[in-house]
């Protein structure tokens, strides 16, 4: 007869205190954390960074706050934006969202 791996965690044994099973219960729960919460939080932020770092003129972006424009200024920590009815932005470069990529051409189907 097989007990589940939890089972044999969750009952004490002859000799062994309740607090080692405590402290393998807490690390259990600690890497639960780390693998699906603070390794995914820290992976996207860096990420986010290298974008941040590679906005150019030229680039399609948009805010935090919704605006959408082209980058025709870029300093180490604001961006000129130009928006669609020809007015321009000064955003702080960390507020960006996202860079839009653009579309390429469209391929004619054979």
């Amino acid at each position: 007869m097989t007990l589940p791996v939890y089972a044999l965690l969750a009952v004490p044994r002859d000799g062994a205190s309740g607090g080692t099973v405590l402290m393998v219960q807490m690390a259990l729960v600690f890497a639960i954390f780390y693998f699906l919460l603070i390794r995914p939080q820290a992976k996207e932020r860096k990420r986010h960074e290298e974008l941040l770092k590679n906005i150019k003129k030229g680039d399609e972006i948009v805010t935090n706050g919704g605006i959408i424009g082209t980058v025709v200024h870029a300093e180490e920590s604001r961006l000129t934006v130009k928006t669609g009815d020809n007015t321009r932005l000064t955003v702080d470069r960390g507020r960006v969202a996202s860079v839009i990529e653009p579309k390429g051409p469209a391929t004619p189907e054979k």
